[in-house]
């Protein structure tokens, strides 16, 4: 990937049996993301998004996009962000509470378990109980590992068989679609809800634009897995990079201590937790969650000098931009202090581009940052994370990048204010004790969902 800029701005490469093109300058890259009528979204990865998640805002085509967008903003609006903080910092205290000294965490899946909690309550409130939401979780792991080869092996043939993989993924979508579809069908009959499903039913009951049912249940997956997986890959890359990265850690513990003083974040917090918010922005800069996307021309068009014909596949890599030495210099040092030294907070030419840009950027970008934010403060205040002993695997990049069975131990922060973190208790040596009462559903070298 990193190599490929040398080759030009326009690079022709094979995708599995296809051929495509990626597009390595970021100039390039904006001026395809702003050109939604000629580069929408399609492609062998949004072909397979398209049966997971329906024809939601996610994958929705470009004559789509801007109805179901205006439907949506309403819940990802600053102001109601800012309203859910509390919500998000209950919800990070609540993970790391009953940690204890010495004890191994299943770091991927405490923030996995975390960030669905966390969009499940914004997008559908308490229609989902904490089971459901459990279960959830437990088929976005199955989903992840199979829609990575879907989307890089285009060949339908290969996942008809009846294997046993195969049917693992077949199943976990089946059973997050009955999931969904009882939410709804409960919340018709129940009370309504200031929600995101209230929003769409509300909409689905009046005269305007039509809402289907079907769009119902595409906006709710589509918004739950990716508002899930992505936000937890990058707090889980976070933690980790601090572990490898003592001062880094030393400087994120001094403000956390300086602005929360012990206590849990409040929405007046955020502004303030500054250099918290550009340890999760290097985070995003250095492992992107969502790291390889694909576009397809609606017709053909004129491209960096290229001829490409209708129906040509077109992708960028968030990952190959935020390592481009050009943009970033020394791009594989872990540095937050790049937001902090003057640098525009885009990069040059705008290379860092975590959440898209354009029309079609990433629609819970606030939402994800605020709550990356309070998780990451809330959980420093109180613990440090360290690597067992041994060599730390690299992160595999699947249909997103992060570490995929990440095994941490917690030690206790006596320098916070306050004293020791709760239930400061030492475990014997090698317990791993599964988060929130559920098995580590996660393997190293497992496959992520698109989160943009």
């Amino acid at each position: 990937m990193k190599s490929l800029p040398s080759q030009g701005d326009l690079v022709e490469i094979r995708l599995g049996p296809q051929r495509a093109w990626m597009v390595c300058h970021p100039e390039l890259v904006h001026r395809m993301l702003r050109d939604t009528r000629t580069f929408d979204k399609g492609g062998p990865q949004y072909d397979r998004l398209r049966v997971l998640m329906g024809d939601g805002v996610v994958t929705c085509p470009h004559a789509e996009h801007r109805r179901q967008r205006r439907l949506l903003q309403p819940t990802f609006r600053p102001a109601r962000v800012a309203a859910q903080t509390d919500v998000m910092a209950e919800e990070a205290a609540a993970l790391c509470r009953d940690w204890r000294t010495g004890q191994r965490i299943d770091v991927s899946a405490a923030t996995l378990s975390l960030t669905t909690r966390l969009i499940s309550r914004s997008l559908l409130s308490d229609a989902l109980g904490p089971a459901a939401t459990d279960e959830v979780r437990h088929c976005l792991a199955a989903i992840v590992r199979g829609l990575f080869v879907r989307t890089v092996v285009p060949v339908d043939a290969l996942f008809r068989l009846p294997t046993p993989a195969n049917r693992r993924y077949r199943q976990a979508v089946e059973r997050v679609r009955e999931l969904i579809a009882s939410a709804v069908d409960e919340r018709r009959r129940g009370t309504p809800r200031d929600d995101l499903l209230g929003l769409l039913l509300t909409a689905a009951g009046t005269g305007g634009a039509p809402v289907t049912d079907r769009e119902v249940h595409d906006q709710l997956v589509s918004l739950l897995l990716t508002g899930s997986e992505s936000p937890s890959m990058c707090l889980a890359s976070a933690f980790s990079l601090l572990a490898q990265h003592p001062e880094v850690e030393r400087r994120l513990h001094a403000e956390v201590d300086t602005v929360l003083a012990g206590r849990l974040p409040a929405v007046d917090d955020l502004p303030r937790l500054v250099y918290t918010r550009s340890v999760l922005t290097e985070t995003l800069r250095h492992s992107p969650p969502g790291w390889l996307f694909t576009r397809v021309t609606t017709r053909e068009t004129e491209f960096a000098g290229r001829r490409l014909a209708r129906g040509t596949t077109v992708l960028y890599s968030p990952y190959l931009l935020h390592h481009d030495p050009a943009s970033f210099p020394e791009p594989d040092r872990f540095l937050p202090e790049r937001r902090l030294d003057g640098e525009s907070a885009a990069g040059p030419h705008g290379a860092l581009i975590p959440f898209a840009a354009g029309s079609r950027k990433c629609i819970g970008d606030l939402f994800s940052m605020a709550e990356m934010t309070v998780a990451l403060a809330t959980v420093a205040g109180r613990w440090r994370l360290r690597h067992p002993a041994g060599r730390i695997a690299a992160p595999r990049p699947g249909a997103t990048l992060g570490p995929r069975s990440l095994t941490m131990i917690c030690t206790p922060r006596a320098d916070a204010p306050g004293g020791t973190a709760p239930h400061a208790v030492t475990l014997a040596p090698g317990a791993l004790t599964a988060v929130s009462g559920t098995e580590s559903t996660r393997r190293d070298g497992d496959n992520g969902v698109d989160h943009t």
